[in-house]
């Protein structure tokens, strides 16, 4: 399918599509007029790489990572990689602190939001 089509199915622009082949996240195919050509399970991995970003991931951390959760045929590195578990650790330990704010985030709002609602109650 060419790029148009595979933006489309995966909810992605082709900009997007650009940028993720750029940063070797995705490698499409090329027609002897040299368009890109992606087949039917790229749909999905976009779809997998977006959900990662909008998560706040890096790329150079999906493109690790990617092969790992790649579908059906997704497989862990056959040896251990040190470089790999640092640089999880660490994206791990990022979420977990961004969970944390986003979570006192959520509480703050949750409280002003019951103040404004006990503030236009009618009172007894």
């Amino acid at each position: 399918m060419k790029i148009g089509e595979l933006a489309e199915r995966a909810g992605a622009t082709t900009r997007q599509l650009r940028y993720y082949e750029a940063q070797g996240l995705i490698a499409p195919d090329r027609t002897h007029s040299n368009y890109r050509d992606y087949g039917d399970d790229a749909v999905e991995k976009v779809r997998q790489i977006r959900l990662l970003i909008e998560s706040g991931m890096p790329t150079r951390v999906i493109r690790v990572l990617l092969p790992c959760v790649d579908g059906p045929g997704a497989e862990m590195p056959a040896h251990e990689n040190p470089e790999m578990a640092t640089m999880l650790e660490s994206e791990r330990e990022r979420l977990r602190e961004q969970i944390e704010k986003l979570t006192r985030s959520q509480h703050q709002v949750e409280c002003y939001l019951d103040r404004v609602r006990e503030a236009a109650s009618p009172a007894p």
